[in-house]
Order: structure tokens, then sequence, then C-alpha cells
């Protein structure tokens, strides 16, 4: 009895030992993979950073020789609206592209009202000017006074809370681009925000910036020289095409893009995305995250 006793001890000794080391070897399998979608994962930006990539490039899309695989993609940040922009110096012909662009998204006057004033007073450098519609500062609520660093702060301004709960609600905006709307790289939501850009002249538009392929930033696209020749291409009249160019609003290849590379190594993935200004050889980086 002894002796099977011992064996017994033995054998769920030398059990619990494999499970250990099979359990260790997964980790460390698991890590393993990590650091290959980690590594892959800059592979692809550092192939998207250089200046000579185009949006369309195969490129983009590769694989190591440990299997591991990156799909880089590269967007014009100028396409987005910069809120920054948008609210410098109180414009209305620039506020009133946001006040469309939210009507559009189902806001109602009020709350248009509300959240605008909110975000006026948001970025007012003078702590003592109020706004209409913005809720008054208390112990609750402190507007930062500043303007924003990043768009997530969105979240915490007055009147924002229910629409930047929404998923995607970010897609179409940014803090980062030189300030006009990129009409190179602006969504149909953005554009049809923009005076004279009913839908109809927006998904006319699209389809010729994107060319066969329906796709930006490759090699079928439309050819434009700048924002009057795509105006009209639009299906603006040359008078308001020439009166809307004039008003500073809109831009054409906006040097800031965005790009985002997922890295896949089996089923683990890592994304960096960074914003970058392109002008020169090299490259300058705004932002890097990692998730």
């Amino acid at each position: 009895m002894l002796a099977l006793w011992a064996l017994f001890l033995l054998s769920a000794l030398v059990i619990s030992w494999a499970l250990d080391i099979n359990s260790r070897l997964t980790v460390s399998s698991e890590g393993n993979r990590m650091l290959k979608a980690e590594a892959v994962a800059c592979s692809g930006a550092e192939v998207a950073l250089n200046p000579t990539t185009k949006p369309g490039s195969p490129n983009l899309n590769g694989q190591l020789n440990n299997g591991a695989t990156y799909n880089a993609r590269i967007t014009g940040e100028g396409g987005r609206l910069n809120i920054n922009w948008l609210v410098a110096g109180e414009n209305p012909d620039r506020l009133e592209i946001l006040r469309q662009y939210l009507q559009n998204k189902g806001i109602d006057l009020n709350e248009r009202d509300t959240m605008i004033d909110s975000l006026l007073d948001w970025v007012e450098p003078n702590v003592g000017v109020h706004h209409m519609n913005a809720p008054a500062e208390s112990d609750d609520y402190h507007p930062a006074h500043a303007l924003l660093t990043r768009i997530d702060e969105m979240k915490k301004i007055a009147g924002w809370g229910e629409f930047t709960a929404t998923p995607g609600w970010d897609d179409d905006f940014t803090v980062n681009s030189s300030g006009p709307v990129d009409l190179a790289w602006a969504s149909h939501d953005v554009l049809v925000s923009l005076p004279g850009f009913t839908p109809e002249i927006a998904d006319r538009f699209l389809q010729l910036r994107q060319g066969p392929d329906g796709i930006d930033g490759t090699d079928d696209d439309a050819k434009f020289t700048g924002v009057q020749e795509a105006l009209t291409a639009a299906g603006l009249g040359a008078p308001q095409a020439t009166q809307l160019a004039q008003k500073g609003l809109l831009a054409f290849n906006d040097p800031v893009f965005r790009i985002v590379s997922l890295g896949t190594a089996g089923k683990a993935t890592h994304t960096v995305q960074m914003v970058v200004r392109r002008v020169g050889t090299v490259p300058q980086v705004i932002t890097w995250r990692e998730f």
C-alpha cells in the first residue's frame, strides 16, 4: 500500500509538472506571437512612412519570413473636420460646416446650439467669456479654456455625451490636419456638410475622385489640379466654385496623412496608428499610438 501511495504521489507530481511546463510553453508561445505581431505592424508603418509610398501601393501589404503579415493603410487626415480650425475665431462660415454636419447626423436645433456653444466655451482662452447656450462653469464642470489636443476630449464637453457615445463618431474629426477640408479625401458625410454640396453632387464627385475601382488613392483616381477644378468637376457652377474656393474653407492634397498598420501573427494582432506630415524627404510624426 505504501508503495502504491508513493507511486500515486509521484504520478501526481509528474502530471502537475507536465501541466506547468505546458502552461508556460503556451504563455511563451502566445507572447512570442504578440511580439511578432508588434514587430510586423511596425514594419508596415515604416513602409508607409516612406515618402515614395503612395496610398494605393501594393507594398502596404506584406509578409515576413516568420509568416507574420502586415496590412497598412494611408489616408488623408485633411479629409476630416479639424475641430480646432472650425471654431478658431468663431468664423461663421466654418461653424456652419459643423452645424450642417451635426444636422445631417440627426441632431436637432437646440442640441446643436448647446453642443457648439459648449465647444466654443471649452476652447475660449478668456474664462470670462460665456456663450449663451452653454452651461455655466460649476464644481462639476470645468471647460479647459484651451484648444483640443485629442479628439477624445470632446467626450468631456457639455452636450456632446450622447453623440460621442455612438460607435465611429470620431471618424470624420481631427485636430491634426492643416485646417481647410481636403477635397481629395473628404468622406460623403463631410462633403454634404460643405456649402453647395447636395447628396447628389457628393455622390457624383466621389465617383469621379475614386475612379472605376471606387477606392481613394489608387492610380485610376481622377486627377485634379486644385480646389476650383475639383468643385467644377463635382457639378458646381463656375461662379459658385470660384466663390467657395476663395473663402479658404477647402484645400486639395493636404500633406498630413493618417497611417494605420495592422500586424498579424497567428491569432495575435497589433495595430500601429500615427499621423504624419509628409513634407520633404523626412516625414514629421505628429502622433503615434499602439494598441
